[in-house]
């Protein structure tokens, strides 16, 4: 049997594939987002007019896990086309987190406290399900909660032991641990949750450079600062709670207490 052959007969044995094609049920709009293996267009759906996010997703690259928790985009359907997966999942209105952070150029510490908690939860109930995310940055935002979208990095390990060794995630979120090619664990999800926590409560990034090199450089060696006059009003509390997840050595980074 070919590997197209055998990825047919998986398809049609599970159960989390729709039969029909997506364009039965769906009309595909204007793409609203892209990513190295994917694109997400607007659709509606054809029967009830509902607008959702398709995200169309090359076959060699689908990773899927089914969420089911309120800080997840639902995913309503996915649909198996010829080239492409297809996954239905709820339409986000408020667009990217990091958007919202530039039109308001900072969160009070009070705005920021409730993002991070539904980060944290969220983050709690993957590690639960032994799921590492790789990949937390801003994402999709509603006016009710924040929203984790985009699990094509996330991996299924043993988290009592650092099993992952691919280099992936975004550049500016991603653990030093991860850039010096060692074996990692979750930790490397407190790490961007330490990056968010600093952009939420300023408006930029702890670790910035056009050169990438020298980005990750100061990645690396963990190089950032707390810069007056931008965080002269912050809390020392805030500000080592920060510290404590952008910690450099991933033995002694702060885990938080799920």
């Amino acid at each position: 049997m070919t590997k197209a052959e055998r990825i047919a007969s998986l398809i049609a044995e599970c159960t989390m594939f729709e039969v029909d094609p997506c364009s039965d049920h769906y009309v595909m709009g204007r793409v609203i987002g892209s990513g190295a293996f994917s694109i997400v267009r607007v659709a509606t759906q054809k029967q009830t007019q509902l607008k959702v996010a398709a995200k169309c997703i090359k076959k060699a690259m689908l990773d899927v896990h089914e969420m089911n928790h309120p800080n997840v985009i639902k995913l309503h359907a996915v649909y198996s086309e010829p080239d492409m997966f297809i996954l239905i999942t709820e339409f986000v209105e408020g667009g990217e987190l990091f958007d919202r952070i530039v039109d308001k150029t900072f969160y009070t510490e009070r705005e920021a406290r409730d993002v991070v908690k539904g980060l944290l939860q969220v983050t709690a109930y993957c590690h639960a399900a032994n799921i590492v995310h790789r990949d937390l940055k801003a994402s999709p935002y509603d006016d009710a909660s924040f929203k984790l979208a985009d699990f094509g990095f996330a991996q299924r390990i043993d988290l009592s032991k650092s099993h992952l060794v691919t280099q992936c995630g975004t550049p500016g979120y991603v653990a030093p641990e991860v850039l010096r090619g060692k074996a990692y664990g979750n930790g490397v999800d407190i790490w961007s949750i330490g990056v968010i926590t600093y952009i939420l409560l300023c408006g930029y990034p702890p670790f910035h450079n056009d050169n990438r090199n020298a980005l990750f450089q100061q990645v690396k060696s963990g190089t950032f600062e707390f810069h007056s006059p931008y965080w002269d009003h912050i809390s020392d509390a805030a500000k080592d709670f920060i510290r404590l997840m952008l910690t450099v050595d991933p033995n002694i980074r702060y885990i938080v207490p799920w």
